[in-house]
């Protein structure tokens, strides 16, 4: 009987589909740049009685929650497990959906914290916010190419992309929670 692994290799690519989830990564990176320019200028009031002070805790939490589910993804694909791998990582893609639109509506909805601490933790903490934002600005629409890759069963690519993708991936959301922690003291 044939492996899990080797009947998942075996189904044809879908590549017409693929091309039009291709269009849609791009559009879809082209809107979350713009919602994160976006959040920058725009501030929306909230409503009375309501407060976004939980927020930055449960971003770090979904955060660490990914990285987890990385892991783990990876660990059910070394062990031939396909199912459990493409269902984990469809978690992280929605884990990483409630975290985009939750961080957009925060930004949105408050005032930015600044970090105060001084000499060498500063310094380390805007080396790992600045790598930690541009590694997360540019593996968005690899991460939904090596998706798709993935989901349209074009395994070839999907490998190919998967072995940078998903280290910058983890990179983005190890370094998450860790800039959260390093900021807590600073929030009001």
């Amino acid at each position: 009987m044939p492996s899990e692994r080797s009947q998942w290799l075996a189904r044809p690519a879908q590549e017409a589909l693929s091309k039009k989830l291709g269009i849609a990564a791009w559009i879809l990176s082209a809107v979350v740049l713009l919602l994160v320019v976006a959040m920058q200028k725009i501030k929306l009031p909230l409503p009375d009685g309501w407060s976004t002070a939980g927020l930055p805790a449960f971003h770090a939490a979904i955060n660490a929650t990914v990285a987890a589910v990385l892991v783990g993804s990876l660990t059910c694909i070394k062990l031939g497990k396909v199912k459990l791998h493409r269902a984990t990582m469809v978690l992280a893609m929605v884990l990483s959906i409630v975290f985009l639109l939750s961080y957009v509506a925060y930004h949105m909805t408050s005032a930015p914290t600044r970090f105060g601490g001084q000499g060498g933790m500063r310094t380390l903490y805007f080396i790992l916010l600045s790598t930690h934002i541009v590694s997360a600005a540019v593996s968005l629409p690899f991460i939904l190419f090596t998706f798709i890759a993935g989901w349209t069963n074009r395994f070839a690519a999907h490998r190919k992309l998967a072995h940078w993708v998903f280290p910058l991936w983890l990179y983005v959301a190890v370094t998450g929670p860790i800039c959260y922690w390093m900021l807590k003291p600073y929030y009001g």
